[in-house]
């Protein structure tokens, strides 16, 4: 995916503070709060975001008008090079919120490392919430132990958007786009680039952030695999025959010209330097007054049909932090922002996803509302979560260095690559 200036720049935030997170994992004892029973005030941070501001507003809102003795005060996370760094040194110096609605699943495993989360599974009917809620995906979410240490909360399925008015005048078919296989997605980008209606068929940024891959190598293997994770069981899985069949589709398009290896200053789409783009919902609103577009879940080699395609959930999530004096209050309100009511309420105010079990039919008055949104509600049932493991920022940096080394620029072999990736990886991974 290439993305929207405001979300580029904070993704490349995220990234520049792994050092500073990782660091600060090693002189945490995370705080001390009170028990699974204590009960008070308490505050909770929001993403800066605007439209979740909304949704959090009004959240709080109503939990106040019903708790007087329990208050929730909130905030945005405070400024700082990311909200991972910000989240970090708050554990360090053990004065976190009891709540954070903006929890990345990649820096879970630091933070828990830390001493900063509160294991979710250890209230009563922690576990059982969770899990009837979010249904089979919750497993992503646990840790080796199976404990939550994260709320999975709201899930960004990517898809591929395509301009239709481009595929239109290179003589496709804007309506019935021929994307579902590799074949097809290559004779159809060739002819893309070819009509000269852009001068990519798509765009993925090509830096070297270790977040990058979850959007160009990361849905293609979860649709390739249906629905395995890059490491499980403590091993990496990618440099299997599934994950050399994405990685040279990928290569395919950058050496053939089909895809640029320079970093494009804006956003391609929108810009019409790239006729396609990956990503999620938060996309609908974004392009909607800008690009006559459509959508369609990423290639398969064989053509997966879409009710059984996978990809990546590009998910938050929430953390309840061990510094929360009372987080018995915590944890009920944890509950309610989560409830089938305020899970509504985020549907509608944000366009992002619950990771909530069968969430067309819970809502199906919103979707037939909203049309644009229904194929992502759909494929939200079938996503995958970045890997609970330790070490994960550097194991995400280790693929993408490999990955951008062959696939991108073609230096070496793919599959070596692959294998090394994953060796330097299962070491990451076993080093608790």
């Amino acid at each position: 995916m290439y993305t929207t200036p405001t979300i580029r720049r904070a993704l490349a935030a995220t990234a520049a503070s792994a050092a500073v997170v990782l660091a600060l994992g090693a002189c945490s004892s995370g705080g001390g709060g009170g028990g699974a029973d204590s009960r008070g005030d308490i505050t909770i941070w929001l993403s800066n975001n605007e439209t979740e501001i909304a949704w959090g507003t009004q959240m709080f809102e109503a939990w106040n008008a019903e708790n007087p003795d329990e208050q929730i005060t909130s905030q945005e996370i405070p400024a700082g090079s990311s909200s991972e760094e910000v989240i970090g040194a708050a554990i360090t110096a053990g004065n976190a919120p009891c709540l954070i609605f903006n929890t990345a699943p990649v820096a879970v495993p630091q933070f828990e490392k830390q001493g900063g989360l509160v294991d979710l599974s250890s209230f009563e009917g922690g576990e059982q919430y969770i899990e009837d809620r979010t249904g089979d995906a919750a497993e992503q979410y646990q840790n080796a132990d199976g404990e939550y240490f994260q709320m999975p909360w709201k899930s960004n399925p990517v898809m591929i958007f395509y301009n239709k008015d481009m595929f239109t005048a290179a003589g496709l078919d804007a309506e019935n786009p021929s994307l579902a296989t590799y074949d097809e997605f290559l004779a159809t980008a060739r002819t893309l680039v070819a009509s000269g209606v852009a001068p990519n068929a798509i765009l993925p940024a090509p830096t070297s952030e270790f977040f990058q891959s979850w959007f160009d190598f990361s849905p293609l293997y979860a649709a390739e695999t249906g629905g395995d994770q890059l490491v499980e069981d403590g091993e990496a899985t990618f440099n299997d025959e599934d994950g050399l069949a994405v990685a040279e589709f990928w290569a395919t398009l950058y050496d053939e010209g089909l895809s640029g290896k320079e970093t494009y200053q804006g956003d391609s789409f929108a810009d019409g330097e790239a006729a396609m783009s990956i990503v999620g919902p938060w996309a609908v609103s974004v392009y909607q007054d800008a690009v006559n577009w459509g959508a369609v879940p990423v290639p398969t080699s064989e053509g997966t049909p879409a009710a059984e395609t996978y990809t990546f959930s590009d998910a938050k999530n929430v953390g309840l932090f061990s510094a929360c004096e009372n987080q018995g209050t915590a944890w009920d309100v944890l509950k309610f922002a989560t409830s089938e009511e305020q899970d509504g309420q985020l549907l509608e105010l944000t366009g992002q996803m619950p990771l909530r079990d069968d969430l067309t039919t819970v809502y199906p008055e919103y979707f037939a509302a909203n049309p644009a949104y229904e194929q992502f509600g759909d494929q939200a049932a079938r996503t995958v979560e970045v890997p609970n493991v330790a070490n994960s920022v550097a194991v995400w940096q280790a693929f993408r260095d490999a990955y951008s080394k062959s696939v991108i620029f073609g230096e070496g072999d793919i599959q070596t690559s692959l294998d090394d990736a994953a060796a330097e990886i299962d070491a990451l991974v076993a080093d608790e």
